[in-house]
């Protein structure tokens, strides 16, 4: 078999959550497990999450699917319904759908669920993507209380710049100062928020990168916040090339020695999730030492420098990113972020879960 594996860690996971945990002081948890948990299962992370008080998804399916695997606790729709029609199924499963725009409001009036639906309604402080002006609130909170079916109602908003130096503030204080004459609660707090920021925690928090061992932020690492690890991409070096001064490896010839050295070329590809545009430097563990990529990643291969490896050969453990070697710091040498990489995992690697 191909060796590239990923291991997926669900004690680590179940660790992250406690961190969050211990941020959020009274707050409620929601778990936020959209794009397949970040790339390391939804069942996966159902299970090792199953101390959070609630699960944030995307779509009807990946809720439907969380119902199926045995959850009773709630479930956030993060953009909400998507059409009418999947009113009914959210009653039916007893789904929140997060409420951002008035043509959802309409659906509902037109056509009230048959089950009484606690909702978050969401208004835009600043970010520009989803929500309600927040300069229409008394008249859209209005609104919301006196359709039929709504059974409850928490605020929300989200940061844009929560894990840089701007902050929160600048969203924050207008986003309280609007809501506090409504009396109810309300959600704001993501992983950046939720670690840097105690006045955002309100009654919800939503952390996710952070729950898969990654740091948010670009100057604290996931150490420091005191995360642990949970997707370790690993593989083997499948061949060795030997290089001559002034010769290169790869498609482009993007690199060319400029001395005699060993290559090890790695089963692992852009195909398996690893980034294409990850140019020569990108940190590698090879044999549990530091190395580097070298040249341009290929569909199904990619070439790592043994030069610091000298007993490294055919089937040398790799490690691309995980254990030995944070995910933020690929992701920060191949110009993306730790989001990216982990959801890009592709469905062709294998995944082996450990505790």
């Amino acid at each position: 078999m191909r060796p590239i594996q990923a291991r997926v860690s669900t004690g680590a996971m179940a660790h992250n959550l406690r961190v969050a945990r211990s941020h959020a002081a009274a707050a409620c948890v929601f778990a936020v497990v959209k794009a397949n948990a970040y790339g390391h299962g939804l069942s996966r992370a159902l299970r090792a999450l199953a101390a959070a008080d609630g699960f944030a998804v995307l779509t009807l399916e990946e809720a439907a699917n969380l119902r199926l695997m045995g959850t009773d606790k709630p479930i956030l729709l993060l953009e909400g319904i998507f059409g009418p029609d999947e009113i009914a199924t959210c009653a039916q499963l007893d789904l929140w759908p997060v409420l951002h725009h008035a043509v959802q409001l309409d659906w509902l009036q037109r056509q009230p669920p048959a089950r009484p639906l606690q909702v978050f309604l969401k208004f835009d402080s600043g970010m520009h993507r989803l929500g309600f002006p927040l300069a229409d609130h008394a008249a859209i909170v209005e609104r919301v209380r006196s359709l039929a079916g709504i059974a409850g109602i928490t605020l929300m908003t989200h940061f844009a710049q929560a894990d840089e130096a701007a902050g929160v503030d600048w969203q924050l204080r207008p986003f309280l100062r609007e809501m506090a004459g409504h009396c109810l609660p309300w959600s704001s707090a993501n992983s950046a928020a939720l670690l840097r920021y105690p006045d955002t925690l309100g009654a919800w928090v939503r952390p996710g990168i952070m729950l898969y061992g990654a740091s948010p932020f670009a100057d604290v690492t996931a150490e420091q916040l005191g995360l642990r690890p949970v997707m370790t991409l690993q593989s083997e070096i499948i061949s060795v090339q030997s290089l001559q001064a002034g010769e290169g490896v790869g498609y482009g010839q993007l690199f060319r020695a400029d001395r005699a050295m060993r290559v090890g070329v790695v089963a692992c590809g852009y195909a398996d999730g690893y980034p294409r545009h990850a140019l020569t430097g990108t940190p590698v563990l090879v044999n549990g030492r530091a190395s580097r990529t070298l040249g341009r990643v290929s569909m199904d291969m990619l070439c790592v420098d043994l030069s610091s490896c000298a007993d490294a050969g055919v089937g040398s453990p790799v490690v691309l990113w995980g254990e030995g070697l944070p995910v933020d710091a690929v992701a920060a040498a191949a110009g993306t972020s730790s989001y990216e990489l982990l959801c890009a995992l592709a469905a062709r690697v294998p995944t082996e879960e450990v505790d």
